[in-house]
């Protein structure tokens, strides 16, 4: 296709100075679908892509590309094959195509999983919905010591109440707690809970929204009726209440630096307001 200055002249030989399409075609040596298109459409740039990708060596071991695709996407970022490696296997099994087919085709497999799960979040929720979790590390003085600690966030989705509690670490143990006091804070529970990929909750990201869940933690939400969602990763949208909160509890209670003589329990004194929107109807 023609470059964008070729494209704008067709648009201002035509529009402007009112020339005919056969002028047009004489003089800037340019076909007449090419000038139709341009007229027709208004559009200042065109990109060709090809619909249809024959790949007629690659044809027979799509099943094995697709294999080691979804394993790679089910890996630690360390441990993932690159596509040269993948291409090398496949050349192993027989394969006698090239590496850009193997390429072009890995690209287009990556396209499609995203274009299927990159999906915006909802604005508004309903009683009892939804709520988000997640953590958050912040620096205080403890006993006159510099100490990192972690602060589990909860966020209504309905309300915007929220809870927030400070551990040393991000056990599984310290997760479990922080859903006790949790429940117990909002004397109930919500219908589902937004959840990063957290290392306590989740064991390994597959295609999409799919997880494979810790079962202990697994075992919990469900003793408690309560639906599990995976956020995209490097995706803050999908939690983006608890997010927010995060800057807000780090504002209004850990700056300036905090200092206390322990980390003892302290009594939860926020007010409690529409607590009927965390309970099961």
């Amino acid at each position: 296709m023609k470059g964008a200055d070729t494209i704008a002249r067709i648009g201002r030989e035509f529009f402007i100075r009112s020339r005919s399409i056969e002028k047009i075609v004489r003089d800037l040596h340019v076909s007449r679908n090419t000038v139709r298109k341009v007229v027709r459409t208004g559009r200042t740039a065109f990109a060709y892509e090809r619909e249809v990708q024959p790949m007629l060596k690659l044809g027979p071991w799509r099943a094995d590309l697709d294999e080691l695709l979804a394993a790679k996407d089910s890996k630690a970022a360390r441990e993932r094959l690159t596509t040269i490696r993948m291409f090398e296997d496949l050349r192993g099994r027989g394969y006698a195509g090239g590496y850009d087919a193997v390429r072009r085709y890995a690209r287009g497999w990556k396209r499609e999983r995203v274009a299927v799960t990159a999906a915006h979040g909802p604005l508004s929720f309903d009683l009892g919905e939804a709520w988000q979790f997640d953590w958050s590390h912040e620096i205080v003085l403890i006993g006159g010591t510099t100490v990192t600690i972690k602060v589990a966030h909860v966020r209504l989705c309905h309300s915007r109440m929220l809870f927030a509690r400070a551990y040393p670490r991000e056990s599984r143990e310290m997760v479990f707690d922080a859903h006790d006091k949790n429940f117990a804070f909002f004397e109930g529970a919500c219908r589902r809970c937004t959840y990063d990929n957290m290392k306590t909750a989740i064991e390994a990201i597959l295609v999409g929204k799919e997880r494979q869940y810790d079962r202990p933690f697994h075992q919990i939400c469900d003793h408690d009726l309560v639906g599990l969602v995976a956020c995209t990763p490097a995706s803050g949208r999908d939690k983006g209440q608890v997010e927010n909160q995060v800057g807000l509890v780090r504002e209004r209670f850990f700056t300036p630096r905090l200092r206390v003589k322990s980390i003892a329990e302290p009594k939860p004194t926020t007010a409690k307001a529409d607590l009927r929107s965390c309970r099961h109807p």
